[in-house]
């Protein structure tokens, strides 16, 4: 009697779909070349050796020993931040978007802090859309000749002289509250790509333990727009079942309710596994260790935020770096002091593997190799709105920001889950 073909004990806790069975069969052959039903593949020599390569350099599908470090998530998104304020060029900006949005749609998870992505990019549609209603009701000191129309201006008082409400509206204004709106939301986008893809909960968890009390009021902070827009979307599609309104000021107050009601919940549960943990327990540092702690850690995150502003302005790159060196020298050695009073232990610490590296690397290099391009192509970077002029995208600049794709490829693929899988043949 022919036996059916056997499979393995753990293949139906294994991803499937079409794309996780290619990987795992060329890792197979990698180690057990000959196996299957393809053609043998060479043990040794040159082709056995590519094969390996290439099976080593594929991104594996993420588990906990594999997946990435938050803070390599929070580095590449905050490098991606910085070449976003380099430049007004909206095609340039609309790049950076469009990495950071394929990057997360490649190598999101369905946790429910992966779900805010969405949030933060009508977040920075709203922000545009306010810039450009405020640059028509408040003016704009960029001159114009090509008025659009005119609104009725509202006299003020002398002492509120430079401030108009209403008046002249001209397509020039118009346009640099378009470019100056982009910005921002671009950044906005930036951030939430990293409120995407890095996990809060490993994100406290990696902090020193000298920013242990501070980094859980963050991570807190950070974790309640995700959970509320997902509190909101579960809230509004049990309604839609129930054939209710998910829309207007009615259906908002319902909804309301029982968010507020989720949030207190988990404000509980948080504040009970902390009083459990024993949160708050430090041990006994000298005195004159403890000064020199303080003045390290606070001297250094100041440094941080004048060297980090400093990239962010337009014209700070020259003061910025350096600045921003000294003062993580300086945070880190007071991190490390401060660390002493913390009793508190990590069970299986995360670090920083080779691919944590990679995507680190490729968020810096971007903001690198722009701040190079802005001291280089000043105009390319910023277009001019007087007179109008069609914005061009730079071949160099555009180039820069393509490392940023890097996590993409290097990244530990998210596990399929029955909602994601691709249907088999």
């Amino acid at each position: 009697m022919t036996r059916a073909s056997e499979t393995p004990a753990d293949a139906t806790a294994a991803p499937t779909g079409p794309r996780h069975a290619a990987r795992a069969a060329l890792r197979r052959a990698a180690v057990e070349p000959g196996s299957g039903t393809g053609p043998a593949l060479p043990r040794s020599g040159p082709a056995g050796r590519a094969v390996g390569l290439r099976a080593r350099l594929l991104a594996p599908v993420a588990d906990r020993g594999n997946a990435l470090h938050p803070g390599a998530w929070w580095l590449w998104a905050l490098g991606l931040a910085v070449a976003a304020s380099r430049t007004t060029n909206p095609l340039l900006l609309g790049l950076i978007v469009g990495v950071a949005g394929y990057v997360v749609a490649a190598r999101r998870t369905d946790a429910p802090w992966a779900r805010s992505y969405g949030a933060f990019v009508k977040l920075g549609l709203f922000v545009v859309g306010l810039r450009i209603a405020f640059s028509v009701v408040l003016g704009s000191p960029v001159p114009g000749s090509h008025e659009l129309f005119t609104l009725p201006e509202l006299p003020l008082p002398g002492w509120a002289q430079g401030i108009r409400i209403g008046g002249r509206v001209t397509a020039e204004q118009l346009v640099f509250a378009l470019y100056d709106g982009l910005k921002l939301a671009a950044l906005l986008i930036c951030v939430g790509a990293a409120n995407a893809l890095a996990n809060p909960a490993r994100l406290l968890k990696s902090l020193p333990g000298a920013l242990y009390e501070a980094g859980v009021a963050v991570v807190v902070a950070m974790t309640f727009a995700p959970n509320l827009v997902a509190d909101v979307v579960r809230l509004r599609t049990a309604r839609r079942l129930r054939g209710r309104p998910t829309g207007g000021v009615r259906a908002v107050l319902q909804i309301g309710l029982p968010v507020l009601e989720g949030a207190l919940e988990r404000s509980v549960a948080v504040a009970a596994s902390m009083d459990a943990r024993g949160y708050g327990r430090t041990a006994h540092v000298p005195t004159a260790v403890r000064r020199t702690t303080d003045v390290l850690t606070l001297g250094g995150l100041l440094g941080v935020c004048a060297g980090s502003y400093g990239l962010l302005a337009a014209e700070g790159a020259g003061y910025g770096l350096p600045l921003l060196g000294a003062g993580l020298l300086a945070a880190v050695v007071g991190l490390r002091l401060g660390g002493r009073r913390s009793v508190r232990t990590r069970y299986r610490p995360d670090r920083f593997g080779p691919r944590s590296w990679l995507v680190a690397a490729s968020g810096v290099a971007v903001a690198l190799l722009m701040i190079r391009a802005n001291a280089h192509s000043f105009d390319a970077l910023h277009p001019g709105v007087v007179p109008l002029i069609a914005p061009e995208l730079p071949l160099w600049p555009a180039l820069s920001v393509l490392p940023g794709l890097l996590p993409a490829f290097v990244a530990p693929v998210p596990p399929a889950s029955p909602t994601r899988e691709e249907p088999s043949a």
